[in-house]
Parts: structure tokens; sequence; C-alpha cells
């Protein structure tokens, strides 16, 4: 990855507060719930969005139907989606409708539409498709060397 890519992400993951995020499961082998209770535990208010657990809570929020749903007072500026893509362009455009205060749309590995990412792109919003935020955070913030990976970052931490 470019130098200019990864300021770019660490940009947008320093910046996010509130990430809302859309197709969270509440199975706790399941990638959307283990990615979404890593960012709340970083810190992050993580907003859940699926209609089938709507009125339950996760991670201390309660959980939403759509995007739609979530109170104006809550000001999402990151949407992180584990839909497939082809759900991709309405939960986009419901984005766009209802969030004010978004600044990026994540779509999580596997996840791409380009014509939904050009729409959030031409109205300003960052686009950021094929990547996990959870596995970018621990590579760009130094939590992989931990591990032991290599992540060509360099940096003073341990």
């Amino acid at each position: 990855m470019s130098g200019s890519e990864d300021r770019r992400l660490r940009r947008i993951l320093t910046d996010a507060r509130v990430i809302a995020v859309v197709g969270v499961s509440d199975n706790p082998v399941r990638p959307s719930y283990f990615v979404a209770r890593y960012l709340a535990l970083r810190g992050y208010r993580v907003v859940p969005v699926n209609p089938a657990l709507a009125g339950t809570r996760l991670f201390g929020e309660p959980c939403h139907a759509r995007l739609a749903d979530i109170p104006p007072a809550i000001p999402v500026d990151m949407v992180d989606i584990f839909r497939r893509s082809d759900a991709v362009p309405e939960i986009v455009d419901e984005a766009l409708a209802h969030l004010p205060a978004l600044r990026t749309i994540w779509m999580q590995i596997g996840v791409a539409h380009a014509e939904a990412a050009a729409r959030a792109g031409a109205r300003g919003i960052e686009v950021v498709q094929d990547r996990c935020p959870k596995i970018e955070y621990q590579r760009l913030f130094g939590e992989l060397r931990r591990g032991g990976f290599a992540t060509g970052v360099i940096s003073s931490r341990l």
C-alpha cells in the first residue's frame, strides 16, 4: 500500500468518532461482531444496524433496523458496511440522505461498488472499499507488530 493511502486511512481512523456498522451480528464468532466490538473497545461509538436485531442492544447502544432510524442527535461520521456488494447502493443512498455528519463510507473486505462509491465521492464523502477498519487500525497504529507481523510501518512504539 502506498504511503499516501496509509496516511489517508490513518486520518480517517483518527478523525472518526461514531461508526454505524451495517449488517452487524450479535454472534461473537461472526466477523461483523468482532470488528464492531474491537472498534468499540478502541473508543469509537459503535451504532449497530441490522433489521433482525432492531430494539436489542449491542456494545452499549440500541440496534437500529436502518440507517434512517438512527436519531439525528447521533452524529454518525462513518458507515462500515458488512453486506454484499449488491446491497451497497441502497445503503450509500440512505447514508447520504439521513446522516448529516457523514464523512466516510467504508466497505468491508470483499465489498465494493464503483457507482455507489462515485456517488458518495461526488458529495465529498471519503470512500474505502474492500478493506477492514480493524485490520487497518491494527496495521497503522502498531498493534499487529505485537503479534509478530511485519507491517511496513515504522514507529518508536513497542
